[in-house]
């Protein structure tokens, strides 16, 4: 039986990864140690996931180890022997690593630099998939030249017609302190597999969603904003009117991609992993789309200063990963993903 070692397996991505490769027929091996409830409080915890693993994946181990030891994670992956390394965890706040800058950058970017090292002094042929942001583009999305719609803003500008490739530039840009740990975790994955001819990639993901994510206000949009509806509590929108553009994943199709990875990997690879431009939709789109799936008006704030480095408008270029990857493509849409998360809000709060 292959098995698959997965860092923050009780996050979104994680668990989702977790599953997956159980369903699959892997041994699985997670990694966490619930630095969510650290970083954001009792909201941010992830407890309930690692049990719900625990009591549905037979194959499932689960290893409290922190990413920042680095003794501990150099000796953890000789210990598992593992056949694929997928490394989902973060310190994931755009907005909270200001305050955390010591934490942010350890786990981000030395957690992320330990699992590497780790992984090339125990065998290189690992395929190691690792977790990015489109956050390593920094504020650099916002020089495209715009249009601003009733809704939303748009491109305008044909070269962005599918959205952000992968050759865009990461330099001379505003990251946010989270992004610039970020972008060293990213160069550092290609580097390792480039100097050391490892299998691997880096996942540059847009917004990813679904119905595992225990959303916060400074992480996971839709998550925070389907749970501020569900409980008829204030949502604040921080500037650009409300108009700002993601597009959004389903953990699912992640999982999906990194399966189709990991059967047939490259060396020192770069994604856009997004929902593309099918699944886009602004703050305002967004709160119609759950108001009318609960009947619920959305009630919010508007604060005009927007978040440090934020993005106006972004979505992913998937031409890149589709033509590497055939067998892959968007499964989940937007609606059904939003009806996933609000019906997942609803169980947890009975």
């Amino acid at each position: 039986m292959k098995k698959l070692l997965v860092t923050g397996s009780s996050g979104l991505i994680g668990s989702e990864v977790c599953v997956h490769f159980a369903n699959l027929g892997w041994e699985i091996h997670g990694v966490d140690n619930n630095q969510r409830a650290v970083f954001f409080g009792t909201a941010g915890d992830t407890r309930w996931n690692q049990k719900r693993l625990e009591s549905t994946i037979k194959n499932f181990h689960h290893h409290e180890v922190d990413i920042r030891d680095r003794h501990a994670v150099l000796n953890l992956i000789p210990t598992i022997a593992p056949d694929a390394i997928v490394h989902t965890a973060a310190q994931p706040s755009h907005d909270r690593a200001a305050a955390i800058p010591f934490d942010d950058f350890d786990t981000n970017a030395v957690g992320t630099f330990n699992l590497l090292e780790a992984t090339r002094r125990h065998s290189t042929g690992i395929p190691f998939v690792h977790m990015s942001t489109n956050k390593v583009y920094g504020d650099a999305p916002n020089l495209i030249k715009m249009k601003e719609l009733e809704t939303r803003w748009d491109y305008d500008d044909t070269a962005y017609q599918y959205g952000i490739a992968e050759t865009f530039t990461i330099d001379q840009s505003k990251h946010s302190l989270f992004g610039a740990s970020k972008v060293s975790a990213d160069i550092s994955v290609q580097e390792y597999g480039r100097y050391f001819n490892i299998p691997s990639c880096v996942l540059r993901g847009g917004c990813l969603t679904g119905p595992s994510h225990s959303g916060v206000e400074l992480h996971g949009f839709l998550s925070y904003l389907v749970k501020c509806n569900l409980e008829e509590k204030e949502y604040t929108i921080f500037g650009y009117k409300g108009k700002q553009v993601r597009d959004n994943i389903h953990s699912y199709d992640v999982a999906r991609f990194i399966e189709e990875f990991i059967k047939n990997p490259r060396i020192a690879e770069v994604y856009n992993l997004g929902g593309g431009k099918e699944n886009t939709c602004s703050i305002l789109e967004a709160f119609q789309i759950i108001s009318e799936i609960s009947g619920k008006p959305m009630k919010y704030r508007y604060d005009e200063n927007n978040r440090i480095g934020d993005h106006i408008c972004y979505y992913s270029d998937l031409r890149k990963m589709k033509s590497h990857y055939p067998n892959w493509n968007i499964t989940k849409s937007l609606q059904v993903t939003f009806e996933e998360i609000y019906e997942a809000w609803l169980n947890r709060s009975k």
